[in-house]
């Protein structure tokens, strides 16, 4: 079940309580920010009970568990983020779903489809929501720009085009250098502009890529091109090595929509028509970091009964990890655990 939801420009908490599974900076972030909208943070579960109480202590959260089993069995919560490394996504969420969680999993979702669809069979066998926090799908700026091409204003879709590309550590101790921890630019960076040129034009009917690797084997660059059965096309680079703009276009026959660096944040929108007048300007206020949106929509879902929805349904979720793994099907891109890229070396271990 599924339906859409256009009324987010203000975040409001429905009253679940939340758990926080991982203590690194990206929950520490979304922790903040849901603090900071009214949304109760119940408890923090981590693989070291002092990690979780020193978590717990910065933002002020009533119980710290030292495992996330401790966590799974908290009665007191009832919706789970999930700011692990994406290696550990699956297991992570699957444990939470079945203890009866609704689960908000970090992008990327996983590390491959294989792992995705366990995810989805799993919240769906147990009827919680499993939603990929994809937090750019569910900003203010991303509603109005899916209204424009929904209208048919911009004429026929002939392009999208995005880039995220970082100047980030080159130590190959980092996380984001290291594939058992899920490094390379394509799974950390790349799943922005992927995840965007989803969002506009769906399925690509061909792909194509090619990327350059550090010493890790971790993909430092990675660039794609796909093809619709449209007839448009995407183009996307990310980059883990250097700083790019980051910016992003969606061009029609009648009209293209500019975002200003960084799409992927909050950001400024441009329709522009043929001839180069701007004839309107997106620029919506966003509450906090903008990261509660997606919260807020995961508990729009859980009180309509539903365990997706149509800003990022979960189905697309998985095939979005299916073109990552076409993608490095291409670039030769394998992480420990797969026999190549995107296919396990043996049945998953993880009970669904």
């Amino acid at each position: 079940m599924s339906e859409q939801n256009t009324d987010t420009t203000s975040p409001t908490p429905t009253g679940l309580r939340w758990g926080i599974l991982g203590t690194g900076g990206i929950s520490t972030n979304f922790t903040g920010d849901m603090i900071d909208g009214g949304f109760p943070v119940v408890a923090v579960g981590s693989r070291s009970t002092e990690s979780a109480e020193r978590f717990a202590q910065e933002h002020d959260i009533a119980r710290a568990h030292g495992s996330y089993a401790d966590l799974a069995a908290d009665p007191e919560v009832d919706a789970v983020y999930i700011g692990t490394p994406h290696p550990f996504h699956a297991e992570n969420a699957v444990q939470m779903l079945e203890a009866g969680k609704h689960v908000l999993v970090e992008k990327p979702f996983t590390i491959n489809e294989a792992e995705a669809r366990l995810i989805a069979d799993t919240a769906t066998r147990v009827g919680k929501v499993a939603l990929e926090a994809m937090w750019t799908r569910f900003l203010p700026h991303m509603i109005r720009v899916r209204e424009i091409v929904a209208s048919g204003v911009l004429g026929e879709l002939r392009s999208v085009v995005g880039e995220h590309c970082q100047d980030l550590p080159d130590d190959p101790s980092h996380r984001l250098n290291d594939l058992a921890l899920g490094g390379g630019a394509l799974l950390d960076l790349g799943i922005y502009p992927i995840s965007f040129t989803w969002d506009i034009l769906g399925a690509p009917e061909r792909i194509m890529a090619a990327a350059v690797f550090k010493d890790t084997g971790a993909d430092a660059q990675t660039t794609t091109l796909f093809q619709y059965a449209s007839g448009a096309t995407s183009s996307t680079v990310c980059a883990s090595d250097a700083a790019g703009a980051n910016r992003a276009s969606i061009v029609g026959t009648e009209g293209r929509l500019d975002f200003e660096p960084t799409f992927f944040t909050p950001t400024v929108v441009r329709h522009v028509v043929p001839g180069g007048a701007v004839v309107e300007e997106i620029d919506l206020p966003v509450e906090g970091r903008g990261m509660r949106y997606q919260a807020a929509e995961l508990e729009r879902l859980a009180a309509a009964g539903l365990i997706s929805g149509d800003i990022l349904p979960l189905e697309e979720s998985v095939a979005i990890m299916g073109t990552l793994d076409a993608i490095r099907a291409q670039t030769g891109l394998t992480y420990p655990g797969e026999s190549a890229p995107g296919v396990p070396a043996a049945r998953s271990s993880i009970v669904g």
